[in-house]
């Protein structure tokens, strides 16, 4: 603890209670206000969707405690075949996604190559995860892309060829989409705990230590970095665990229907017309909340046996395992997943303005407007929804945010683990499960508040990226500039005010950012509180997708990708009007 940061809390006591108490009572509450929003809703739609599993639910005049729903399930055709999919492809996404993460990491650790990786990658991270699945369906179809390019040089294709993906029955379509999706992710959080000073310096230290006594790169990174990185990864890759399993937009898009994974069939169940099926959606949700947590102890599991097997290795002395090998290996991997990627915006962007394309052409015949103009003309009340309730969602987020990160400095303590733990509770828990909860609740109380239940649904999920988001920004404030107006007399509310948000302008812009991009990509949140009575961009791209023309998909999934990268835009842009009107 610094000399400065000590002398900002006695300086602010120093000041009458009556200039600050308004300000400091909000302040003082915020944590709990923020461990409120975050575990009772999580808890209350866990208790919800558990009581319906068991039979009780009076509105449906139900309320003997049964087993009807788990036995109603255990007869549903396919049910192992839906839990294993959901299973298989849930684990080997994120397995591929964390391994080549570490491989790009270990490759090009101390190369300049690793912030252009970062940069080109850095853009999927906001792509909504049913537009990534929307492309790369157009690319990997049997008349998609790849076949496209390849058949009029390499093959003698005339007519599109019969092929296994998308919807595949083994969920390579799901892994590939969520592979794709969260590899970015995983990067750029192990690029963001890099980033800390003390930590990154020790590492890079280290790692040249380990360069300067013989041993390869890779080999470095491995017994050297990833040691101290992972525990610091632990908790964002048990998210994308849980979310790959219980993944919702995927499996729908990608995946097979006949039987599709057990997320897709739960929500099948739920907004079935025959009410009782809710019953057997209830227990189906609980059922896929006990595969997450096997997923995540199965996780857990193997790192006991990394570290087992593995532990030796850190101390033999070996210098080199293959370096070279991985390494090309490595380059190859990293070349055609940002290959892959791109060609898949790419052939995104075609069909939203194609004409006529037959197959086997590369390109369009011609290149029209019309799927724009029909699209901007049907989605207007969708665009205001999105558009409303993110920023709603993202305002809210923040303020909750700021005024967490306030306390921490007027009480001179850092919230506990428990509260960072916590912070992370509605990744870590399938959505799935908890929602269904959640709008039994939102039933009994306020059935007919379907856009505030939205907003309110949006914002467990967006809070989290937008504390993550901030909270190092603010901890990092230059405190004398608080401690000198403190000590003029200035209260706690006009430094907070007029002095912190300012210096902060432009890390609120980025966190708002991300919150509204979080926002425009929920799609379960959306359904379920609203009971579809409420369209956004992301509901109407996901139900267009499997039975609208390519075209129109691929406009909406346009429209997807271009709300968040507006609002980085904006992002990137006010700051430097704002200072350079400053400095003016």
């Amino acid at each position: 603890m610094t000399v400065a940061s000590k002398i900002e809390p006695l300086v602010y006591k120093s000041i009458p209670p009556s200039r600050y108490s308004w300000f400091a009572r909000i302040v003082k509450l915020s944590p709990q206000l923020l461990l409120t929003l975050l575990i009772i809703p999580v808890l209350a739609g866990l208790v919800f969707v558990l009581l319906p599993a068991f039979g009780w639910a009076p509105a449906l005049d139900q309320t003997q405690l049964s087993f009807d729903g788990f036995i109603a399930i255990s007869n549903t055709p396919g049910i192992t075949h839906m839990i294993a999919l959901s299973m298989f492809s849930g684990l080997v996404s994120t397995f591929i996604a964390f391994l080549i993460t570490i491989m790009i990491l270990a490759v090009f650790f101390t190369s300049s190559w690793l912030h252009t990786i970062e940069r080109l990658l850095s853009p999927i991270l906001v792509i909504p995860h049913a537009a990534a699945a929307i492309a790369v369906g157009f690319l990997i179809a049997p008349s998609g892309m790849i076949s496209r390019l390849i058949s009029p040089w390499l093959s003698q294709w005339e007519m599109a060829p019969n092929g296994i993906f998308p919807y595949d029955p083994y969920g390579i379509s799901i892994i590939i989409g969520l592979t794709l999706k969260e590899l970015p992710f995983l990067l750029l959080m192990a690029l963001g705990v890099l980033a800390q000073p003390e930590l990154g310096k020790k590492l890079r230290s280290q790692h040249k230590v380990a360069l300067n006594l013989g041993y390869c790169p890779l080999t470095a990174f491995f017994k050297v970095v990833l040691p101290s990185l992972y525990p610091l990864m632990r908790l964002p890759i048990l998210a994308v665990l849980a979310y790959a399993s219980a993944s919702v937009e995927m499996p729908l898009i990608l995946g097979p229907n006949t039987p599709a994974t057990l997320a897709v069939t739960i929500m099948q169940w739920f907004n079935d017309v025959d009410l009782n099926l809710r019953i057997q959606a209830s227990a189906g949700a609980i059922l896929q909340l006990i595969i997450t947590c096997i997923l995540l102890l199965i996780w857990l599991g193997g790192e006991k046996l990394c570290h087992v097997f593995f532990r030796d290795s850190l101390t033999n002395g070996v210098r080199d395992h293959g370096g070279a090998f991985w390494q090309k290996i490595t380059v190859v991997i990293t070349t055609f997943v940002i290959s892959f990627i791109l060609l898949s915006l790419v052939g995104l962007i075609l069909w939203s303005f194609a004409g006529f394309w037959r197959f086997p052409n590369a390109l369009p015949e011609q290149f029209v407007l019309l799927h724009y103009t029909q699209a901007l003309m049907q989605m207007g009340d969708a665009l205001f929804n999105t558009v409303f309730i993110g920023i709603s969602a993202t305002f809210l987020a923040i303020a909750i945010t700021l005024l967490c990160l306030e306390a921490e400095q007027l009480d001179n303590k850092p919230l506990s683990r428990i509260t960072s733990l916590i912070i992370y509770l509605p990744l870590l828990v399938p959505s799935i499960a908890f929602l269904f909860g959640l709008v039994w609740l939102q039933q009994l109380i306020a059935h007919q508040a379907a856009f505030f239940s939205v907003v309110f649904s949006h914002l467990l999920f967006v809070l989290p990226y937008v504390f993550l988001s901030l909270a190092s920004s603010y901890r990092r404030l230059d405190p004398r500039f608080s401690q000198v107006a403190a000590s003029l007399g200035a209260p706690p509310s006009k430094v907070f005010f007029q002095i912190k948000l300012p210096q902060l302008f432009a890390p609120i812009l980025i966190a708002a950012a991300l919150g509204l991009a979080i926002s425009f990509g929920q799609y379960l949140p959306t359904l379920l509180a609203s009971g579809g009575r409420v369209s956004t961009i992301t509901t109407e791209a996901v139900a267009l997708a499997n039975g609208a023309s390519r075209r129109t998909s691929a406009v909406y999934a346009i429209i997807q990708m271009v709300l968040p990268f507006i609002g980085f835009i904006i992002a990137w842009v006010l700051p430097k009007y704002f200072f350079k009107s400053a400095r003016a």
